[in-house]
């Protein structure tokens, strides 16, 4: 039994899809064939992964048949790590947009393994899986959502979504700096737009109610069910401002009368370096005034029993006490759902500024950023008292990573830059102890393991423990 069930994992992830699926198909999370993201191509690099992926397939279907699924799935996340080095070859941006592809395709694997009980959470009576999410900026245009959630990510946050698409900055704007294991980027928003975000996350939503109405008599009355608007995670949808646009707060309710009916939670980013001006909106009145017109505007539109989604801003970490000590009496006093910790630095911390990378413009982010942000992240759970929930991002790459951020003060915490270099084995290491993966190799310290070794019965118990 288990042999058959691993054989039929491995048909369904690594040989269905990729047969079944033309390269120039629609999405998962789109109705339209248009839709599908154009990715220029090279002989070389095709003949390449091509390679690389029949490698895999080979691989698997020889070692399939001895293993039950979970070993498998242990596996399969664990043998991605072969096809990094190829995306390392590649430019940035290309790989950037190879990869979304992948897990628009659904060729990324998927995590079958329940995640541990002690990392199950409600936020914003949200049920979420695991505290582990995927920082807006990844999957920009909501083209893979679903192969995302896939992979194991308690949430996803698409975006930054803007109401008129733009092209962004001129490329080259996205750099690596591989020894310090960071990215700069100054890609400035290039969006497809909110009507064009709408249509696929408006197929998926629909996709969605059918699966649960299809499912309802199969699953027991009492199961506990995770996730939201998306499939089994939460989604965020992260909402910018048109670079060209006079009225900032005018670009934010559009996004929110146009994309809040499909987003478990709503995002204003405040916080980007590669817009201009987009900074200044930080400032404590220009920050009251842009949230509560965000959310006279959530808050008139209809909503169900379960309410409109929480509304959270995103804030840089380059800030100074008192912007700190503004922005935490806006949150407070307007009774703000949440706050992002933080979006990438323009500032070069040691080693970033002996690297001649540095002299490029755009935000810093990656492990350079992490003492950065968790040290704001602290302090911002210190100014608001710890009533106000806390998303922390910057720098995340392994287990430990996401504890420190927790016990400062996180309630969930978000990958980007770790994600780019680690690719999806990093999100079951981050996620699980040693033990739990079926000899897979690991980090010696991971998230279930943190908090079972200091005694914490639950992620909730550990949020702000370095802040008493």
């Amino acid at each position: 039994m288990a042999a058959w069930s691993s054989r039929k994992l491995l048909r369904d992830v690594l040989l269905k899809r990729v047969v079944s699926t033309p390269l120039r198909g629609s999405r998962c999370c789109s109705s339209t064939a248009e839709n599908t993201p154009k990715i220029s191509h090279s002989p070389k690099k095709g003949r390449l992964f091509t390679g690389a992926t029949l490698g895999l397939v080979i691989a698997s279907g020889a070692y399939v048949s001895t293993v039950d699924e979970a070993t498998f799935c242990g596996w399969l996340f664990s043998a991605t790590k072969l096809v990094n080095p190829f995306f390392a070859l590649l430019d940035p941006e290309f790989a950037h947009r190879l990869a979304v592809s992948a897990a628009a395709r659904g060729w990324v694997p998927r995590e079958k393994r329940p995640d541990p009980s002690i990392l199950g959470l409600e936020v914003w009576g949200r049920k979420f899986s695991n505290p582990v999410g995927l920082a807006a900026g990844f999957d920009k245009n909501a083209e893979a959502v679903e192969g995302l959630l896939g992979m194991g990510f308690g949430f996803v946050e698409v975006g930054s979504v803007t109401p008129v698409p733009q092209d962004g900055n001129p490329k080259p704007r996205i750099f690596r700096l591989r020894t310090e294991g960071a990215i700069i980027n100054r890609c400035g928003f290039n969006s497809e737009g909110i009507v064009v975000v709408a249509k696929r996350l408006g197929a998926q939503h629909g996709k969605r109610k059918l699966d649960e109405t299809s499912n309802a008599s199969n699953s027991p009355s009492d199961e506990v069910k995770h996730g939201g608007k998306a499939g089994p995670g939460i989604l965020g949808v992260n909402l910018g401002k048109n670079k060209t646009s006079e009225d900032a707060a005018a670009d934010y309710v559009q996004g929110v009368h146009t994309l809040s009916q499909y987003a478990d939670y709503l995002v204003i980013n405040v916080s980007s370096p590669n817009t201009p001006g987009l900074r200044m909106l930080q400032g404590r009145k220009q920050l009251k005034d842009l949230v509560k017109k965000v959310q006279a505007a959530r808050d008139e539109m209809q909503w169900a029993e379960d309410g409109p989604p929480p509304l959270l801003v995103k804030i840089a970490p380059d800030l100074s006490k008192e912007d700190l000590e503004d922005i935490a009496a806006v949150a407070l006093a307007l009774r703000l759902d949440g706050l992002i910790i933080s979006n990438t630095t323009i500032s070069r911390p040691d080693p970033v500024s002996r690297n001649p990378v540095a002299a490029e413009t755009g935000g810093l982010s990656g492990k350079p950023l992490f003492d950065l942000s968790t040290n704001i992240l602290k302090e911002m759970y210190i100014l608001t008292r710890g009533k106000v929930p806390l998303i922390g991002c910057g720098g995340i790459s392994s287990g430990e990573d996401a504890y420190k951020k927790i016990r400062a003060g996180a309630t969930l915490v978000q990958l980007y830059t770790g994600f780019a270099y680690g690719g999806p084995a990093l999100i079951p290491q981050i996620k699980f102890a040693d033990s739990d993966l079926n000899d897979v190799k690991l980090w010696s310290a991971e998230l279930a393991e943190c908090l079972e070794r200091d005694g914490f019965k639950s992620i909730l118990e550990a949020v702000g423990a370095d802040c008493q």
